[in-house]
């Protein structure tokens, strides 16, 4: 969700760099901030205090960050293509004619879930999920510590999909699955879940890869991933610059002119 389908890595970073400027410390750089995109409570981890070297506690800035976040998340809206392509896979099918079934994994906890939704045109967008098809940050199902780039909220919410399924049909297997991602943490999650991955890179991680992302992902995967069924290549991944750029037909998909059947 955050970073890919809403704006809210750019008020989380701007919300940082506030606290870091109230305290006379310089801005986020973005070597920082890519490790830190799509980690959950990144800010309370050693990699953002070991750098930042605040004159407050982790914990007292945890609370000024979260007051701050809290107070602008209700402002976020929809990145470029997003409604897009949500109405589009909510209508599509595949070859064998079955629906494309979506679920929401995001690690944002309900609180802030809540309020990141809270606006008519979020709360517009995220409709496109059904309701027992959000898994969240604090989802019991997850366990505390798995995280991304762990792979058990992707598994979660695969367990989401077949628990609904009609039992005439056979379960959804994960490399049936294709996630939409836009951190490094997520598509690795993605992964080791073995599924594949579309890859909407934040513009910052598109700087600091340069040409090298596939490359950057290969890279860490092939210590972090463990491979299912087959060699592990560069097969599983596609990067796109933004989701108006995603192509169906790549994915044997097709669109109904109606609303979903």
């Amino acid at each position: 969700m955050d970073g890919l389908l809403i704006n809210t890595e750019d008020i989380i970073t701007q919300s940082t760099n506030k606290l870091l400027e109230k305290y006379g410390r310089p801005t986020l750089p973005r070597w920082i901030r890519v490790q830190l995109m799509g980690v959950s409570d990144s800010t309370n981890g050693d990699l953002f205090h070991n750098w930042a070297k605040l004159p407050i506690s982790r914990d007292q800035f945890a609370r000024e960050s979260t007051e701050q976040m809290r107070r602008h998340f209700p402002n976020c809206r929809p990145l470029h293509g997003a409604e897009d392509v949500l109405e589009n896979l909510s209508r599509a099918f595949n070859a064998s004619g079955e629906n494309v079934e979506l679920v929401l994994a995001t690690g944002t906890k309900t609180r802030s879930y809540e309020l990141k939704t809270s606006n008519p045109e979020t709360s517009q967008l995220i409709g496109f999920f059904q309701s027992d098809r959000r898994i969240l940050g604090d989802d019991p199902r997850v366990p505390h510590g798995r995280g991304k780039p762990a792979p058990d909220i992707y598994l979660v919410a695969l367990q989401s999909l077949n628990s609904t399924r009609d039992s005439s049909k056979k379960p959804i297997s994960p490399n049936e699955c294709l996630v939409f991602e836009d951190s490094v943490a997520g598509v690795e999650a993605a992964r080791r879940a073995g599924m594949r991955v579309v890859w909407v890179p934040h513009p910052d991680l598109v700087s600091e890869y340069q040409s090298r992302q596939e490359d950057a992902i290969l890279a860490r995967g092939r210590e972090m991933v463990e491979v299912r069924d087959k060699e592990f290549d560069g097969s599983w991944l596609e990067s796109i610059p933004d989701l108006e750029h995603f192509s169906y037909e790549k994915y044997g998909l097709n669109i109904r002119s109606e609303g979903p059947l």
